[in-house]
């Protein structure tokens, strides 16, 4: 069972506050629940599209929808056997044999399936496409294709518990712990339902163009989250929690799923106040028991009588450009980072405590893919350099160079957030010198499809531009968000070197090779900017008195990674 992997501690805060602080809406007449704050905006409950990765619905559904594998609170990759078991089988061909628990059913009723898996790589594997302007275009609109673009074939019959992943020959997908992974497997039957069709397996291997444009549709938009408006038909469990509601007022309620068959849940209600409550007010109210939020992005943040730490997470706090627009000429981009006052930055607003294992956020973040913790991270941050420190003078020359006089740069985020707030003025204040007009567009609607709109040139965000948790060990979404095609790179950038060295990471086992090939990477992506890293997002997490087991997750899945273990001691 998934509880034998965890680690329980106890965290006790170090003033005495009254139960109501945890226990949130807890009457006499109500099951007593636990208050959650996360940033995470909830938009969609498939993590696996474009609108769900962007989101964060991992840090919200990972106790909801379960999958192979979750991310654990070092960034890690972990087996959840509640779901079933993965396991590679040896042979020339990479092939991976998954079998579903046999106990395994989704809270309506419905059995957990191969189909489940067969509909995660269809949506997520670019083979099925339309004609576009510049080539063909996904009819999925999945968050990235890395590692499932690699799977040949997936042997399933319909309805079975067994799977076989066989991977293109010649292939080795080293992280391949990272597909089919929680809150991005979403229920197969849910689909065949809505399109009509006895199940999806044999629906996408029609090839009828029709059939499987209107599976497309259903993933891509059928899973859309909206406060007040939600048909719960279409939002079956997967794991030890399962939605009851979500409203503006009274927040995502989620209560025990009565089918699931793992240990169940230590609290039977978790109410999740996601980005867009007014947390301050919240804290206030004695309606939060744990909180996991960007730190100093909540003004007013009172948290007496919890046990807080601010700490570095996975993700990387970064400037992600168009490469159009005011950005379409390389010289732009280039006088921009150069007036970007990273260092100033770091001291002001992204120091944390102190750094996490091995160094995250031990200083200004010089990589754009490869992690603080990383052995080769030393050996090749060379390319950041230049960009260290504002640098006016020279931003001034490099921007005269470009032929573009006086540019102004939007720079958009998801408010409010006391912080990005912050860092958008320290960069207008420095950028002012260079002829470089900062303005600030965070709004509380504001998603990262705004910058390929062209409504931004910049979005302020964490990894993948994520507004809330985000980052993993593995880092596959920090190399997807730059990858061409990926519904991540919402700059728009396309390097036909980066894409291959990507692919060649991905499978490549020497060390020395690893190095060149991510050496090679970092300098072309500090040539050409797609992105300007600043540091490690901090991280505010606290937990409320006689809260118990709760442990900080300052990943892509969040501190609610085990809240099914959570305790309230009365």
């Amino acid at each position: 069972m998934r509880r034998s992997t965890i680690r329980l501690i106890t965290v006790l805060a170090t003033a005495a506050v009254t139960t109501s602080v945890v226990a949130g809406c807890s009457t006499k007449n109500q099951v007593p629940s636990i208050g959650f704050a996360v940033d995470a905006a909830v938009a969609s409950y498939n993590g696996a599209s474009t609108l769900g990765a962007g989101s964060g619905a991992a840090a919200v559904f990972g106790r909801v929808l379960t999958g192979f594998f979750y991310t654990g609170p070092d960034g890690q990759q972990v087996a959840d056997t509640d779901v079933g078991t993965a396991k590679e089988v040896p042979g020339e061909t990479q092939t991976v044999q998954y079998r579903l628990h046999p106990d395994g059913v989704y809270s309506d009723g419905v059995k957990t399936s191969c189909d489940d898996l067969v509909l995660a790589w269809s949506a997520r594997s670019g083979k099925f496409t339309r004609p576009g302007d510049r080539g063909p275009v996904s009819l999925f609109d999945a968050a990235s294709t890395v590692g499932y673009d690699e799977i040949e074939r997936i042997d399933c019959q319909p309805g079975s518990k067994d799977a076989t992943v066989v991977f293109r020959p010649g292939k080795h997908y080293l992280p391949w712990r990272t597909l089919f992974t929680a809150a991005e497997v979403m229920p197969a039957h849910v689909v065949a339902q809505a399109v009509g069709v006895p199940n999806v397996v044999n629906a996408l291997q029609t090839g009828d163009g029709a059939v499987i444009g209107r599976i497309a549709d259903f993933w891509n938009s059928g899973w859309t989250v909206q406060a007040g408006a939600l048909d719960l038909t279409k939002f079956p469990s997967s794991g030890p929690y399962r939605i009851e509601s979500f409203g503006a007022k009274d927040g995502l309620v989620l209560v025990a799923n009565e089918k699931w068959w793992g240990d169940p849940p230590e609290t039977k209600r978790i109410v999740v106040w996601p980005k867009g409550t007014d947390f301050a007010a919240k804290a206030k109210e004695n309606a939060l028991g744990v909180v996991d939020l960007g730190a100093g992005s909540v003004a007013d943040l009172k948290l007496d009588g919890f046990d807080e730490q601010t700490i570095p997470s996975r993700s990387a706090e970064q400037l992600v450009l168009a490469t159009g627009g005011v950005f379409s000429r390389l010289e732009v981009r280039r006088a921009f980072a150069q007036c970007v006052p990273r260092q100033a930055l770091f001291d002001t607003l992204g120091k944390a405590g102190e750094p996490a294992k091995h160094g995250v956020g031990a200083g200004v973040l010089n990589a754009h893919v490869v992690q603080q913790d990383s052995l080769y991270y030393p050996a090749v941050v060379g390319g950041a350099d230049r960009y260290r420190g504002a640098d006016i003078p020279a931003a001034t020359a490099t921007l005269a160079s470009s032929g573009t006089a006086q540019p102004t740069v939007r720079i958009g985020y998801q408010g409010p957030d006391a912080r990005r707030a912050q860092t958008v003025a320290m960069i207008a204040d420095s950028c002012r010198g260079a002829g470089i007009a900062v303005v600030d567009a965070g709004a509380p609607d504001f998603t990262p499809v705004k910058l390929p709109a062209g409504a931004v040139d910049a979005v302020l965000g964490g990894t993948g531009a994520v507004p809330g948790p985000a980052g993993s060990s593995a880092g596959v979404v920090a190399f997807a968000a730059l990858r061409a095609g990926s519904g991540l790179d919402f700059g728009g950038f396309a390097n036909g070197r980066y894409d291959a060295i990507t692919d060649q990471l991905a499978g490549e086992t020497n060390s020395t090779a690893t190095l060149n090939l991510l050496t090679e990477a970092e300098n072309l992506l500090w040539a050409q900017l797609p992105s300007i890293p600043l540091f490690a997002t901090p991280r505010t997490i606290a937990f409320g008195n006689g809260m118990q087991n709760g442990i900080a997750g300052p990943t892509q899945a969040g501190t609610g990674w085990n809240m099914d273990r959570w305790v309230l001691q009365r």
